[in-house]
């Protein structure tokens, strides 16, 4: 992949354009997605093959989501004077290296090394894809966040069946790991062949110091701080769940794990018929709730109906976490620009690494229902913060969300973006 031919100050200007852009970034996020199933999938055969405890393969796993932290963080600070272009061969370019290196890794330190390096390709590809979405289109951000995330569990879905299937056969892991080469190739090639745009940011003419002085509003901290949570309960969970449900209900975890995803993938391409009725807000207090439910019911799942019937509220509840959490940063906090994002997405997995050995140490020492009823706890702080948000919406006279462009085109003529300034939004 190369650089060649970027088109830095292109701006989208037609709607085949954006959905070539779109189709592309999907592709790229089911490359990301594959490499958490087939990881989720495999973690007890390099238990077995490389004599590693529950704790080291929480350290290994961890690396995923610490690469992917500092790359979607460092990402965001930099994509938009580097280019969106050059982010995504960033992405190209360590989830290669990172795939090849986990298929021929002999121990830890290689699985450790394979593991991290996906994960800077990981968070370089939400660096570049979610701005370019939001970019693409700047008047259906959440919805059309929800709807490129449909490719999270839908690439869990794909990543999660080829595992089982190459299982049955009996092939081994490393084939496992190489079929993400596939979706891998294939966005690379896509993107290769296509101009992309400035962001939104870069567009309105937000100037750099107004972009950091967003990090420091307080509602975007309380935001960030509720990302914690939601990704922990979300990824955390389900990295551990298909070793925890094979043990605790007599039932294949993977196959769970794929159910969970699909149904994710379903409710993501269908929630834009109805985000026009409810605030992002609501729904994210909806999925609170479930995801409490779910857990708690996870937890004393023992055989494979309960699993099925507890996967399937919990699904309910994870569902819209990531996208609308997006969503809401982008429509509220758009000066910030792909720098906002780009936190979010390093906050959430920063809570997941930390999560994952955490975990793996309450595995090892209590069993793995504990580890389940755990991570209950994180849902029900997520119901006090949304409700907290809720009700200080509705003081407001509702959601509202802000659209940097169109706030450019009614300045008055003659009007300096280069100087151009934050709104003076909490």
């Amino acid at each position: 992949m190369s650089t060649q031919g970027s088109s830095r100050g292109a701006a989208v200007t037609s709607e085949a354009q954006s959905r070539r852009l779109f189709v592309a970034s999907c592709i790229a996020l089911v490359a990301t997605a594959m490499t958490f199933a087939v990881r989720g999938d495999i973690l007890g055969t390099w238990g077995t093959e490389f004599s590693l405890d529950k704790t080291s393969i929480g350290w290994i796993t961890g690396m995923a989501f610490w690469g992917f932290a500092v790359s979607v963080i460092v990402g965001g600070a930099i994509v938009d004077f580097i280019g969106l272009k050059s982010m995504l061969v960033v992405a190209f370019a360590t989830h290669v290296a990172g795939i090849v290196v986990t298929i021929f890794a002999g121990g830890f330190w290689l699985l450790f090394l394979g593991t991290l390096l996906i994960g800077l390709g990981n968070g370089a590809v939400e660096a570049a894809c979610n701005p370019l979405v939001a970019t693409a289109y700047p008047n259906q951000k959440t919805a059309k966040l929800n709807l490129f995330h449909v490719w999270f569990p839908g690439g869990i879905v794909i990543g999660g069946l080829a595992a089982y299937l190459l299982t049955v056969v009996g092939l081994g892991w490393q084939i496992k790991m190489a079929i993400i080469l596939i979706p891998t190739l294939v966005y690379g090639m896509m993107f290769l062949g296509l101009r992309i745009p400035e962001t939104e940011r870069v567009e309105a003419g937000i100037s750099h110091s107004a972009v950091f002085k967003e990090t420091l509003r307080p509602m975007f901290l309380v935001l960030a701080f509720a990302m914690l949570l939601t990704a922990s309960t979300e990824l955390g969970t389900n990295q551990w769940l298909p070793s925890i449900l094979t043990t605790t209900a007599a039932v294949s975890g993977i196959l769970v794990l794929v159910y969970i995803n699909g149904l994710m993938a379903i409710g993501r391409f269908f929630g834009h018929s109805f985000l026009g009725r409810i605030s992002p807000i609501g729904l994210l207090i909806g999925s609170a709730a479930a995801s409490l439910v779910g857990l708690l019911l996870l937890s004393v799942a023992n055989s494979a109906v309960l699993a099925f019937g507890a996967a399937t509220i919990f699904a309910i509840g994870i569902c819209y976490f990531w996208p609308t959490m997006l969503g809401v940063t982008s429509e509220r906090f758009p000066a910030g620009g792909a720098l906002l994002l780009g936190i979010m997405g390093g906050i959430g997995n920063i809570s997941v690494a930390i999560t994952m050995p955490i975990l793996g140490g309450i595995y090892d020492s209590s069993g793995p229902a504990a580890a389940l009823r755990s991570m209950a706890v994180l849902p029900f702080i997520l119901l006090l913060i949304f409700g907290f948000f809720w009700f200080r919406d509705r003081a407001r006279g509702g959601y509202k969300a802000e659209n940097l462009l169109e706030e450019r085109a009614r300045e008055p003529a003659g009007a300096s973006a280069g100087g151009r300034t934050a709104p003076g939004q909490t």
